[in-house]
């Protein structure tokens, strides 16, 4: 057997398709025109302003839409050069029993949060996100997604002033 005979044998012999991935650019142009949505409501917004906040909520969606089309901008380009975007695992069908406990999730978390405060539910939901997503460490994920909701909960109070629904946790918080 020759030299070349034997590096074709360890040769891939699956072919990467010619051109760009046309599919992506829908995916870019979705992002820039989410990217625009976003920054034509908060042009809309009044002008709120406030002795703690003289700049008002303007400014935080233009920035995030703006990064949005410059994301959009730069996977496009990233595709006009050849790249594939984000690889899935595309072989078999989707994970419907997983998607489906994650929707029952978020849904039970919509219905609960106000009676048990963002704590508890956000809570639970972390810990129902992580176990459906593969965790089987169930007590520390749950340590984690406890401190995740006690994290958001003051960081919504007091970082941004934004009061989260206590639930039965109130007066306790």
């Amino acid at each position: 057997m020759s030299d070349l005979d034997r590096a074709d044998e360890g040769a891939d012999t699956t072919t990467e398709p010619a051109g760009p991935d046309r599919a992506q650019y829908w995916v870019a142009g979705v992002l820039a025109a989410l990217g625009v949505v976003v920054i034509v409501d908060a042009l809309r917004l009044g002008g709120f302003t406030a002795s703690n906040d003289p700049i008002g909520p303007k400014p935080v969606p233009i920035i995030l839409g703006s990064l949005l089309i410059v994301v959009a901008v730069l996977y496009a380009l990233d595709v006009a050069r050849g790249g594939r975007g984000e690889g899935g695992e595309t072989d078999g069908p989707f994970d419907w029993r997983t998607i489906g406990l994650l929707c029952a999730i978020f849904i039970a978390n919509a219905l609960v949060i106000e009676w048990l405060g963002w704590v508890i539910s956000g809570s639970l939901l972390f810990w129902g996100a992580a176990v459906v997503l593969g965790s089987r460490r169930y007590f520390l994920a749950l340590a984690a997604a406890v401190v995740l909701g006690l994290a958001t909960f003051y960081g919504f109070a007091i970082g941004l002033g934004v009061g989260l629904p206590a639930g039965i946790l109130q007066g306790i918080l």
